[in-house]
């Protein structure tokens, strides 16, 4: 460009010489003009070029799908928009298939029912695609031998802004500093999907480093409801006790929460990859996500209610329950929160043997077991069979001290093993709170570093059905420092 312009100047002042340039060999001030005009173009359809090849992120062939997808999505007037929020709320390799289902939805939900990007907030950790235990960096699949479901994943908030705050700022829209600050804009002619899949207990969600307690999230859901910040809420939630977030969910609130696991039990994780070492996806999860696969496009052949009913019947492993406004939202198509897009058809999960499958909340000491068992080198060894046993001894250390509190408080062992019969009904989530809360801190122990103390933590909240906060935690304190 300089080269041209001293040339067409023919800037007698500038002493630098520069050569003659092949192409205007003969040519007069206008023939420069016209190789100069020729070149510029040439560079600008160059650059063009090149940011078409570096911005992998929006591709040719997603653009074509995303835009099919959303001539048949087009909302009709007055019906609002759909607005979809998907968590991931664990970290670790061996907590793969949380991560592995939620890129598996977003892939579903973006590519076959056209939801907008735009429309759709993730939240994921993401240490999995590019983990030192992935042999196929930057690649999350979803079923053995599975195709990708990572390339193209927008994630707005990932690693320590996966928080309980983050999300619940996200859900009610509200400013936030964090991640792409992206939240639920959402109005009073809006739905909203919500997907949460990780660990769980009793009136709880846990998140990478601290945990959503059902007195927060009953706030929130609150909160939206008396403002009008929706129209119809669908929450699906994979996780270890999940019902207990729902089982006081009102009617009127015109929200409808589908879980893998009622009050009382585990949900599980499905589809061992040994090649791997670690399961890809969750059980109920991947039994619906392949029921919506199996009629997509055609999301409008059935609603809601359906699919908790075939779902139901096809996980086996835990008791699939349904919880909130059992008369409206479960009357309606799929397409309603899920979108009615006509995209190409783009199946990435495949059917799997319900017997591979392992409770939740032994999966990280399995996960270490099978690693003690491939490894070849001593010093690994003997590294993993130290946390084999540490874990084992934290596992033994919170029953025992769960069970003292409880005889502590009740009288008697035998009455503790009867309240260990009683259903769960979180009655009192301050009580709740405050005790777990006691008890993590005192007793040195978390649900994502130790998903195994879930199976405990019910008793305490049993508890606070018959004693206070303040007493429960007095004598968690107790029996925690004193071990």
């Amino acid at each position: 460009k300089q080269w041209y312009q001293r040339r067409v100047r023919g800037d007698s002042h500038d002493s630098r010489p520069y050569p003659a340039h092949p192409l205007s060999a003969g040519c007069d001030q206008t023939c420069l003009q016209q190789d100069y005009k020729t070149l510029s173009k040439m560079l600008r359809a160059t650059l063009f070029l090149l940011c078409l090849c570096f911005v992998q992120s929006y591709r040719i062939d997603d653009w074509l799908t995303e835009y099919t997808a959303e001539e048949g999505n087009e909302r009709k007037a007055g019906e609002g928009k759909i607005w979809v929020v998907l968590v991931a709320g664990s970290s670790g390799w061996y907590n793969y298939r949380h991560q592995s289902d939620i890129c598996h939805i977003y892939q579903m939900l973006i590519r076959n029912h056209g939801i907008p990007r735009e429309n759709i907030v993730t939240m994921m950790y993401n240490d999995i695609a590019y983990n030192s235990d992935n042999p196929f960096p930057g690649t999350i699949i979803n079923a053995l031998h599975g195709s990708d479901v990572y390339e193209g994943v927008m994630i707005d908030y990932m690693g320590d802004d996966v928080t309980p705050q983050t999300f619940l700022d996200v859900l009610s829209g509200k400013y936030t500093e964090k991640g792409s600050r992206k939240t639920v804009k959402s109005t009073k002619d809006d739905v909203i999907f919500v997907n949460f899949a990780d660990h769980g207990g009793p009136g709880i969600l846990a998140f990478p480093h601290s945990e959503l307690y059902k007195g927060d999230l009953d706030r929130t859901l609150e909160m939206m409801s008396e403002g009008a910040r929706f129209k119809q809420m669908l929450i699906y939630v994979e996780a270890c006790y999940a019902g207990s977030m729902f089982t006081k969910l009102s009617a009127d609130m015109n929200i409808t929460a589908h879980t893998a696991s009622n009050s009382d039990e585990s949900s599980y994780a499905c589809v061992l990859d040994e090649d791997l070492n670690t399961y890809l996806g969750d059980c109920w999860s991947l039994n619906w996500m392949n029921n919506t696969e199996q009629i997509m496009p055609n999301l409008d052949s059935e609603t809601v209610m359906e699919q908790y009913d075939i779902v139901k019947k096809m996980t086996t492993t835990s008791h699939a329950s349904i919880y909130g406004d059992l008369t409206t939202i479960t009357n309606e198509p799929l397409s309603t929160f899920m979108g009615h897009g006509k995209g190409l058809k783009d199946a990435r999960a495949n059917e799997f043997q319900m017997e591979n499958s392992i409770q939740s909340q032994d999966v990280m000491i399995d996960w270490l077991r099978r690693k003690l068992r491939k490894t070849t080198d001593e010093g690994s060894a003997e590294e993993l069979k130290q946390q084999i046993k540490d874990h084992e001894n934290k596992e033994k250390f919170v029953m025992k001290t769960i069970d003292a509190v409880g005889a502590d408080l009740l009288g008697s062992p035998e009455a503790v093993n009867n309240l260990k019969k009683v259903s769960l009904a979180i009655r009192h989530p301050g009580c709740n709170e405050a005790v777990m809360k006691e008890f993590f801190a005192a007793c040195n122990c978390r649900i994502q570093d130790n998903p195994y103390i879930t199976k405990y933590l019910a008793t305490l909240s049993k508890l606070c059905n018959m004693f206070s906060a303040d007493i429960i935690v007095k004598t968690v304190g107790k029996y925690c420092y004193e071990q």
